[in-house]
C-alpha cells in the first residue's frame, strides 16, 4: 500500500478522506474540518508519513475506545448501518464497544457493486457469510477490477456490520498490492488509432454493414447516431450480444435513462447490464453510474485486458460527463484497450467511428439501415487495409449516386 502522507490527504476530496477515516476507525470524523481531519488522521496511522505496513495498514487501535451515549436516536442509527454503507453513513453517536480487531487473513476473488466497493469472496460463484467487506476507498486506491485475486488481514464486523471488513490488502494475483497500484496511470499511457477489427460473424445485414462498412476494433471510440425511432438502441443490443461471443474481451454494458420496457429485453437477449438506470433517474446519478463502470474498464486495460463498455442513452447524460466517457476509449500501444460504443443522437465530436442509421429507412423495414455519407471510420486502412478502404469508399460512392 501507499504511503500516506500529509500532503496526499491534503490533496484528497474530502470524501475520500471520511472513507479513510471510517476504514481506521477514527471517531467523530464528520464533525471536522478537513485540515483538524487531516491531523486526526496522521496522528492514528502515527505520524505524517507513516507507511501502511508500519503502521499495520487500515487496522484500527486496539485499545478500547470511550463513546458517549445521547439517547436512542443515536444506537437506532448505528443498527441500521451496514457494510455496504459505512463509508457514507456516520451514526451521531455510538454505544461504548472495544474495537474490532484484525483476527485472520483471507483470500478470494474480488466482486464489485455499483456504489465503486466490493467483497471479497471465499468461494469463486458463490456468496457466503464468511465474504469480506472491502470499501470503496480500497477498490480505488489498489485499482482493484473485477475477478482480481487478493489476500489481506480482516478485521470481524462491528456490532452493526453484517460482514467482516478488509484491513489492507496485501497482495493481488500473487503480487504485492503496491506493485500493481502503483503502476503507470491509464491517461499516461500511450495511445494510437484502432487496428485489430472486430470480426461479429453474424448473418445480421445491419451488423455486416457496420463491421465491412464502418468497422470497429480495439479501442474505438465510437457513436450510433439517429433521430428518434431509427434502431440505434436494437443495433447496440444486437453488437453486444456479438460481442459477448469474444471470450478475450472485457464486456460492460450501461443504460443510462432507458425506458423501463427496455430493461427485461436486454436480460432476455442474455445480456445483464453492468447498471442500468431508467428515464427518471437525474443526470448525475446517471453520470456517475457511467463512470463507475469506466474506471473499472479503466484499470483492465491499463493492466494489458481489452475491455468493451457499450452505453445506451449518451444523451441523458450531462454534456461533459459524455465527453468524458467517450474519451475514455483508447488503444493502449503498450498495454491493452478501452472501446466505447453509446448511442446518440448526433455525434459528439472525436469519434473515430460514427455509425448513423437513417430512420426512414428504418421505419419501412430496409436494412442495413445505414446513413454511409454520415457514417464513416477515421483511418480504416489500418483496420481493413488499403483494399478495403478503397471498398468502403467505393460503397460510399455508389450508394451516393457519384460512383
Amino acid at each position: 500500500m501507499s504511503v500516506l502522507s500529509r500532503s496526499a490527504l491534503e490533496s484528497s476530496p474530502l470524501a475520500d478522506l471520511h472513507e479513510i477515516a471510517s476504514e481506521i476507525g477514527l471517531e467523530g470524523f464528520r464533525r471536522l474540518r478537513k485540515a483538524d481531519l487531516v491531523d486526526a488522521i496522521l496522528a492514528a496511522q502515527g505520524g505524517d508519513a507513516a507507511p501502511v505496513e508500519e503502521r499495520g495498514g487500515d487496522e484500527e487501535d486496539e485499545a478500547p475506545r470511550k463513546r458517549s451515549r445521547r439517547g436512542g436516536r443515536g444506537r437506532g442509527r448505528a443498527r441500521a448501518e451496514s457494510n455496504g454503507d459505512a463509508d457514507t453513513a456516520e451514526p451521531e453517536v455510538e454505544a461504548e464497544a472495544p474495537a474490532p480487531k484484525e483476527d485472520r487473513v483471507v483470500e478470494g476473488t474480488v466482486e464489485l457493486l455499483g456504489n465503486g466497493s466490493g467483497f471479497v469472496r471465499l468461494k469463486a460463484g458463490e456468496t457466503t457469510d464468511d465474504d469480506v467487506y472491502i470499501s470503496a476507498a480500497q477498490v480505488r486506491r489498489c485499482e482493484l477490477v473485477e475477478g482480481d485475486t487478493v489476500a489481506g488481514p480482516v478485521r470481524a464486523p462491528r456490532r452493526s456490520e453484517r460482514h467482516p471488513s478488509l484491513v489492507r490488502v496485501d497482495t493481488i494475483n500473487g503480487r504485492p498490492a503496491d506493485e500493481v497500484a502503483e503502476g503507470t496511470r491509464f491517461d499516461d499511457l500511450a495511445a494510437s488509432f484502432p487496428t485489430e477489427r472486430f470480426a461479429l460473424g453474424t448473418e445480421d445485414p445491419t451488423l455486416k454493414a457496420i463491421e465491412w462498412l464502418t468497422p470497429l476494433g480495439h479501442g474505438s471510440r465510437a457513436t450510433i447516431v439517429g433521430a428518434a425511432r431509427a434502431g440505434k438502441t436494437e443495433a447496440l443490443r444486437r453488437l453486444a450480444v456479438a460481442l459477448k461471443e469474444h471470450a478475450e474481451l472485457e464486456l460492460s454494458v450501461v443504460l443510462a435513462g432507458v425506458r423501463p420496457e427496455e430493461l427485461g429485453e436486454w436480460t432476455g437477449a442474455g445480456i445483464e447490464p453492468a447498471a442500468a438506470l431508467t428515464l427518471g433517474a437525474p443526470a448525475d446519478a446517471l453520470g456517475q453510474a457511467v463512470d463507475r463502470v469506466l474506471q473499472t474498464a479503466r484499470r483492465q486495460a491499463s493492466r494489458g485486458a481489452n475491455a468493451v463498455v457499450l452505453i445506451d442513452g449518451l444523451d441523458a447524460l450531462a454534456p461533459a460527463a459524455a465527453r468524458k466517457a467517450l474519451a475514455s476509449a483508447r488503444n493502449l500501444a503498450e498495454s491493452g484497450s478501452l472501446t466505447v460504443i453509446a448511442t446518440a443522437a448526433e455525434p459528439f465530436g472525436g469519434e473515430t467511428t460514427v455509425v448513423a442509421l437513417d430512420v426512414i429507412l428504418t421505419s419501412t423495414g430496409r436494412f442495413p439501415a445505414l446513413d454511409l455519407a454520415a457514417s464513416g471510420t477515421l483511418r480504416p486502412e489500418l483496420l481493413v487495409g488499403e483494399a478495403g478502404a478503397d471498398a468502403i469508399t467505393q460503397a460510399r460512392a455508389t450508394a451516393l449516386g457519384v460512383a
